[in-house]
């Protein structure tokens, strides 16, 4: 599903604000549920989801023998500036069909796990070539350039490890796992984020909607996908959140690249990235276009799940917090 599918309507207006700008709308859609999305306080949400996603992966790392691997490792995963995004959806998506959500915190540890591992492979200077990440140094400028490839390499296994030997049983049937597990893995994999970072390196301007696509949609909608699958969600429920993840994915980093590009008075952040990125190769305006489009088909999504009632509420909410950014999490 590539943007082009997002088709571009002269009817759209855009925010001009300089600064806090936002998104808004023109949905035809008014549900009583979206209204509730308004009301609910997200950060509590994501912020106690936080707290218990931490703890869990604090345990699922213990430093062992190598030592400075399981270091890396725990480096990169505990950074105390990462959002959890990944599992906070997972779990949301699992609590939308009624299942506990301790039968999603092994899967969400994983997805985080696999998250940092992209991450560190990502910032190597073969590939984004990035000095700092969430806040800190990256990775390979602390442990050195091999034993961040061994911290991420080591993170993909573990978080497929994790799912199988954590996940309660009485909660949730094998076959549900094995779901969870191929759904990672096509994310991850040759047709999926790497993918994404394989075309990123060709630096080809007719790819940006594409390299978007993979390197950000991918995990918003495995993310969202693997906790439908936890929770026994039927094959058209699992697909609309397949669409809903991927939309929020993207349009998190359009608005990542918005904001960037409004700070800097509209010109990117180097040379390097000109061209790579919506906002490089279309421009803020036609990006503020887009990032509207992708709010109006998440939530378009999210209207089937209106028989779950406030249920579908938290993943309302993160359609809106990824346009609007209503405030820091962490704060």
């Amino acid at each position: 599903m590539a943007f082009a599918a997002f088709p571009s309507s002269s009817t759209l207006y855009l925010a001009r604000k300089p600064k806090n700008f936002t998104l808004p709308i023109r949905c035809s859609s008014t549900s009583s549920t979206q209204s509730v999305s308004t009301k609910f306080d997200l950060k509590k949400y994501w912020t106690t989801l936080i707290a218990e996603i931490d703890q869990k992966l604090d345990e699922a790392i213990p430093v062992k023998y190598p030592a400075q691997i399981y270091e890396a490792m725990r480096y990169s995963v505990l950074a105390k500036g990462a959002k959890r995004a990944p599992p906070v959806m997972c779990v949301a998506s699992c609590e939308l069909f009624g299942l506990n959500r301790l039968a999603a915190f092994p899967t969400a540890c994983a997805l985080e796990m696999v998250h940092a591992a992209s991450l560190i492979h990502d910032d190597l200077p073969c590939m984004d070539d990035s000095s700092s990440r969430r806040g800190q140094p990256a990775s390979h400028a602390i442990y050195g350039v091999d034993m961040a490839i061994l911290a991420g390499d080591a993170l993909f296994p573990l978080g497929f490890q994790h799912i199988v030997s954590h996940t309660p049983t009485g909660l949730v049937p094998e076959p549900r796992l094995l779901r969870v597990i191929t759904e990672i893995a096509r994310a991850v994999g040759s047709t999926g984020m790497a993918a994404g970072q394989f075309l990123d390196l060709e630096g080809s301007p007719n790819s940006v909607e594409f390299v978007e696509e993979k390197k950000f949609g991918e995990m918003g909608e495995c993310s969202a996908v693997c906790g439908g699958l936890l929770a026994g969600a039927n094959d058209d429920e699992i697909e609309r959140l397949r669409r809903y993840g991927r939309a929020v994915g993207v349009l998190y980093q359009v608005v990542d690249e918005i904001l960037e590009a409004k700070s800097t008075g509209g010109e990117e952040d180097g040379e390097k990235k000109k061209g790579k990125s919506y906002v490089g190769f279309y421009g803020v305006e036609k990006a503020m276009e887009v990032a509207e489009e992708l709010r109006a088909k998440a939530k378009k999504e999210l209207d089937g799940f209106e028989k779950y009632g406030k249920s579908v509420v938290p993943l309302y909410s993160f359609v809106d917090y990824a346009a609007d950014r209503g405030f820091s999490v962490g704060d």
